[in-house]
């Protein structure tokens, strides 16, 4: 059971295939307009249980719960040596300024 005002992650279908523009590029418009959002849990439920959240904007939305207590997963890729061989470099000819 994931607890009352756990901040959580929800999913919401925005716009079903049919009901999206048709100026849209084709593997655009094949596809829903999805949304995650994310704020603190009204109620106690479940993941998967439709639930209402409370945002930081303090908007009130509605969705399936995904996830409790969500993290960033994202990086900036993998260390590039030549970004550090010019920096180097840089450092080297301002050294005397």
């Amino acid at each position: 059971m994931i607890e009352k005002m756990t901040y959580v992650q929800i999913y919401k279908s925005v716009l079903s295939e049919d009901k999206r523009s048709p100026n849209l590029p084709h593997d655009t418009k094949r596809v829903p307009l999805e949304m995650r959002v994310k704020g603190k849990l009204m109620e106690s439920a479940e993941i998967g249980d439709f639930v209402k959240i409370r945002t930081a904007t303090n908007r009130i939305e509605t969705g399936i719960l995904i996830i409790a207590e969500p993290h960033f997963s994202h990086s900036f890729g993998h260390h590039v040596q030549v970004l550090n061989d010019v920096r180097d470099i840089i450092l080297k000819e301002t050294e005397d300024l």
